[in-house]
């Protein structure tokens, strides 16, 4: 296992730690989300990414805490593990944690194979869209043959890249913004509209977490996870807030909600004409490259750490950056299956919402490991109250918007729980810790 000051650490780097996440966070929704955003927070959207990232802050601290202690690819999983124990509770969490980055290979897949489409003209249907989601995961997974290193310094030019787009869209758009459409309305209804979307855009927000991922493969994780983690979150929020603001302010909020998952393409033709549309859907294919790269790395590793654990089958303990490649493979492959076969967008809405479970039971180990660890109670507390706040507002909002995405929900945490048992009797496992605080790392590298 590599780990923090091994000699075979790869030493991912701040700037590389940081495109993981950003890459991940600015992925296809940014590209998406405005339509929906300017249906549910109206002209509070700017606002709303404000409050969502000050959401996402408080469950980083957390993360910046245990990460910058344990060193561990299972990220989030060995905090709970070590918070709260070997049990059926971490093993069905253990699984659904996997599934989710699966399931956003498959829907990264199918947003680029959309976008690429539109963009060179390729004949509609099911053969060629399908050639295009199969080919940009396999594109993907040679890249990772060569090793995370190469993982990340790709991961960061194509960051650059797409946050450089985007800087022509805020730069060339923000000086025929209409202050009147950006100013907020605090009524009623909009005060429940700006509630609803910070529930439901808190979860653009989730790519943060993938730093604690790649742990192992930091020369210094102490001080690369918890700046990787802040600086992402402050990027990314940066690049959502100007984008809105540009977003909004250039088209009335019914054409932005006629658009729907093209706003941002018909918000740039204001100012930027028919080459705005082709620059934000070259911007699109990179954004979703990028993330695409970032989780099919993600989910390798977590395969791996968690099996290692033994919180996953042993099937997944062999990959690319412990000796062989099935588990990268697998994760690969299992991507591209969901891609072919699936309509995956209400399985997104499921994944988004077990993964703000994951969250709250993230800060719960977190308040159990304190004494150990560190950490001020009375901010794990308060991150505490905002997630479950999160997690009740987005059940509601679910509830009202889409009956089969909330009991979907609760039919994928309760059936894990159900196969963990099951999994549990028949083979007798038991989890074996294996994450290391940075001190007994260090020891055993001298």
């Amino acid at each position: 296992m590599n780990v923090a000051g091994s000699p075979g650490g790869d030493g991912i780097g701040l700037l590389e730690a940081t495109a993981l996440a950003v890459g991940t966070m600015v992925g296809a929704s940014i590209f998406s989300i405005f339509g929906l955003g300017a249906r549910i927070a109206g002209h509070n959207l700017p606002l709303v990414f404000v409050f969502s990232g000050l959401v996402a802050l408080a469950v980083a601290y957390s993360y910046a805490h245990l990460g910058s202690r344990i060193v561990s690819d299972a990220g989030p999983m060995e905090f709970i593990l070590k918070g709260l124990g070997d049990g059926v509770l971490t093993g069905a969490l253990s699984f659904v944690f996997w599934l989710t980055y699966v399931v956003s290979i498959g829907l990264f897949a199918k947003g680029f194979a959309g976008y690429f489409q539109d963009l060179v003209g390729l004949p509609a249907g099911v053969p060629a869209r399908g050639l295009v989601e199969a080919g940009v995961v396999l594109a993907f997974l040679a890249l990772g043959l060569l090793g995370s290193s190469a993982v990340g310094r790709a991961e960061l030019a194509i960051v650059l890249v797409k946050l450089g787009i985007l800087g022509v869209f805020v730069v060339v758009g923000i000086g025929s913004v209409d202050p009147d459409w950006i100013r907020p309305a605090f009524g009623v209804g909009e005060l429940r509209g700006m509630l609803d979307a910070v529930a439901v855009f808190f979860l653009s927000y989730m790519g943060f977490g993938l730093v604690t991922n790649a742990s192992e493969h930091m020369a210094d994780p102490a001080r690369t996870v918890p700046r990787a983690i802040y600086l992402s979150i402050a990027v990314v929020t940066v690049v959502y807030v100007l984008v809105a603001i540009v977003a909004v302010g250039n088209l009335p909020l019914e054409a932005l909600v006629r658009a729907e998952e093209n706003a941002l393409a018909v918000a740039a033709r204001p100012f930027l004409g028919h080459w705005g549309f082709v620059l934000v859907s070259v911007g699109a294919l990179f954004s979703i490259a990028s993330a695409l790269n970032a989780t099919l790395f993600g989910g390798a590793n977590v395969a791996y750490a968690l099996a290692r654990d033994g919180e996953l089958p042993a099937v997944f303990r062999r990959k690319l950056w412990f000796g062989s490649v099935e588990g990268l493979y697998l994760t690969a492959g299992l991507g591209i299956a969901f891609a072919l076969l699936l309509d995956l967008n209400g399985i997104a809405a499921v994944t988004s919402s077990v993964m703000i479970c994951i969250y709250f039971f993230v800060l719960v180990a977190h308040w159990r490991l304190r004494r150990q660890y560190g950490g001020r109670g009375a901010v794990i507390a308060t991150s505490l109250l905002l997630v479950g706040l999160v997690f009740v507002v987005l059940q509601a909002y679910q509830w009202r918007t889409d009956r089969s995405a909330f009991w979907g929900t609760w039919g994928v945490l309760g059936g894990s729980f159900f196969v963990e048992i099951v999994y549990r009797r028949l083979t007798r496992r038991r989890f074996v810790e294996r994450g290391q605080t940075l001190a007994t790392a260090a020891a055993r590298s001298r």
